[in-house]
């Protein structure tokens, strides 16, 4: 493991632009440069034959950026780890915006993921649409259905003149190749089965982590969903992963997350790894600049997942919650 990997995790954040700017000098980063830096392995995303990294840039990390530059390092750090899966959503402030800015040079060198949570046809269309402008492109790789969980919007997005109607239509017409669903809460594991029995989505996004896998009824329905898209070659995304908990009780807000996030190292080693030790998931990653380079520095030393005991002493410790229950 290179210098470099070794201190992301202890950066501040001025330090960690300042030391990507550097790389994209080839000045001190030089010596994990993206040639023979820890890059993070790839595996087929689902039956897209698209090989995806296991970790997949969730782009609400540009949310709330001003300063081109944030963006210009931030895809140099990425690019460092070798990251070719990017995920945003319309609802995540510039992020399409900004990742536009480089997609309209490097487009065919990502898999393009973004969402649309409008529930009717037309407006879904808009969306769509717009979308597209925002990120420079004529298509994107995926589209999802962002967050069907509610029943009364499931019903209105799956009807004749719903949002998958327009998802279709776009893949019909080329403006995406694959189409998607995603959810939050403890409901969205049975929703997306749900959602499969509806249509042979080609990929899934729900949050999963260590505390939140306590729930016995959450583990069932995800052990349920995660074997049925291990058998259609549906993929599997995970956000959430280093969520400590929903309370910034006895902490600052300091993080672009609405939850409080893991911060140590340490800790967030283990909370990826564990995900990681699930062998066909994808990792998103949490949606601030500041825990993106040490959620990659932990993904590219995966090895192993932590056991039962680690994960538990972990909890203890950290004083972790579930941040859905």
């Amino acid at each position: 493991m290179c210098e470099h990997s070794a201190a992301a995790g202890r950066m501040s954040r001025r330090a960690f632009l300042e030391a990507a700017v550097g790389a994209a000098a080839g000045l001190a980063l030089g010596a994990c440069s993206a040639v023979g830096g820890p890059r993070i392995k790839t595996r087929p995303f689902g039956r897209t034959e698209h090989k995806s990294t296991r970790v997949i840039f969730g782009g609400y990390a540009f949310s709330s950026v001003m300063d081109k530059a944030e963006v210009e390092s931030t895809i140099q750090v990425l690019k460092e780890y070798g990251v070719n899966h990017l995920d945003t959503a319309p609802s995540y402030g510039g992020s399409q915006v900004w990742l536009g800015l480089w997609m309209k040079d490097e487009r065919d060198a990502y898999f393009l993921a973004t969402k649309t949570d409008q529930r009717r046809y037309d407006a879904a269309k808009r969306q769509i649409e717009s979308s597209l402008r925002e990120l420079q492109t004529d298509h994107v790789d995926l589209l999802q259905l962002h967050n069907l969980v509610d029943p009364a919007e499931w019903e209105t997005a799956m009807g004749p003149d719903g949002a998958l109607k327009a998802l279709l239509e776009a893949q019909e017409q080329g403006l995406t190749r694959f189409v998607g669903v995603t959810g939050h809460g403890v409901t969205a594991p049975a929703m997306h089965l749900k959602s499969l029995k509806r249509h042979p989505f080609d990929s899934v996004l729900l949050p999963w982590n260590y505390p939140l896998a306590q729930n016995p009824q959450y583990a069932a329905d995800f052990g349920r969903l995660l074997d049925l898209c291990q058998e259609r070659g549906v993929a599997v995304q995970i956000i959430k992963s280093i969520a400590h908990g929903l309370s910034y009780s006895g902490a600052s807000k300091r993080y672009n997350t609405w939850y409080r996030p893991l911060e140590e190292q340490a800790a967030i080693d283990k909370a990826v790894h564990w995900v990681l030790g699930h062998p066909t998931v994808f990792l998103i990653t949490a949606g601030d600049m500041e825990l993106l380079p040490k959620i990659l520095d932990a993904a590219g030393r995966f090895r192993t997942s932590p056991s039962a005991g680690e994960m538990a002493q972990l909890v203890e410790e950290q004083g972790m919650t579930p941040l859905f229950v």
